[in-house]
C-alpha cells in the first residue's frame, strides 16, 4: 500500500472518529441518552411504532445507535416486547444487537483503532480482555458476553483490537447474547401481554426463570476452568 493510500485511510478513519465523538457529545449534551430508559419505554414505543411497516427496520437501526454511541441496551431490549410479538421481538433484538456489536467492532478495529488503543492503554481492567483473548482465544468472548464483567458497548470496541476474526466475533456474539435476550423479552412480554392469560404468563416466566438460573451458574463454571480470576 502506498504512502498516499495510507494517508487517505488515516484521513477517512479520522473523519469517522470525529463524527462518532461529536455524535456522543451531542447526545450527552442534549440529554438524549436519558431518553432511552425504562421509564420512557412508552415514549420510545410510540416513536418506533410511528414508522408503521418499517418499525422493525427502525428498531434495528436504533440498536446500531445504541452500540455505536454507548447508549443503554436493556431498555431497547425490553422495548421490543412492547412493540412486537415475542418471537418477532427476539428475532429483531437478536439481529439489531448483533449488527450493532459487529459495527462497533469494525469501527474499533479499523476507523478508531489508535484512539481505542490509547484509551485503554493504562486501564488494567480493560486490558484483561486482550490478555484473555491471548490466553483463551474465542473462549474469552464467550465469558464476557455471558458474564457481565465489562460494559456491553465498551467491549465491542475493545474486541476490535484483539486477534479475534470478524466472523467468529459476530457468530459467538449472536449465540451468547441470545439466551439473555430471550429471557428478558419473555419476562417483559409476560407482564405486558400476559394480562388475562395466566397460562401464557406462567410459561413465559418459567422459561425466562430457567434461562436466568442457568446463566447464574455460568460464572462459577468459568471460574472452575480458570477463565475468570477474582483479582
Amino acid at each position: 500500500m502506498t504512502m498516499k493510500a495510507n494517508k487517505n485511510n488515516r484521513f477517512k478513519s479520522l473523519i469517522i472518529l470525529v463524527i462518532l465523538i461529536v455524535a456522543i457529545i451531542f447526545i450527552r449534551f442534549l440529554g438524549l441518552h436519558e431518553y432511552i430508559s425504562i421509564e420512557n419505554i412508552e415514549l420510545l414505543q410510540d416513536l418506533v411504532a410511528d414508522f408503521g411497516l418499517l418499525a422493525p427496520i427502525a428498531y434495528i437501526l436504533l440498536w446500531l445507535l445504541v452500540c455505536l454511541l454507548f447508549l443503554p441496551g436493556l431498555p431497547v431490549t425490553i422495548l421490543s416486547a412492547f412493540l412486537f410479538e415475542p418471537l418477532q421481538a427476539i428475532i429483531y433484538t437478536s439481529i439489531g444487537s448483533t449488527l450493532g456489536a459487529t459495527l462497533a467492532f469494525v469501527v474499533g478495529r479499523y476507523a478508531a483503532r489508535d484512539f481505542v488503543a490509547n484509551w485503554i492503554k493504562d486501564k488494567k481492567q480493560l486490558n484483561k480482555i486482550d490478555k484473555g483473548v491471548k490466553n483463551h482465544g474465542w473462549r474469552m468472548l464467550i465469558v464476557t458476553r455471558m458474564v457481565p464483567l465489562f460494559p456491553f458497548n465498551l467491549q465491542n470496541y475493545i474486541y476490535g483490537l484483539t486477534s479475534i476474526k470478524l466472523k467468529t466475533y459476530m457468530f459467538l456474539s449472536w449465540v451468547c447474547m441470545l439466551p439473555a435476550t430471550i429471557a428478558y423479552i419473555l419476562t417483559a412480554s409476560s407482564i405486558y401481554r400476559g394480562e388475562g392469560d395466566l397460562t401464557q404468563t406462567f410459561i413465559y416466566l418459567g422459561i425466562a426463570g430457567l434461562i436466568f438460573f442457568i446463566l447464574s451458574l455460568i460464572p462459577k463454571w468459568f471460574k472452575s476452568k480458570g477463565y475468570i480470576q477474582d483479582s
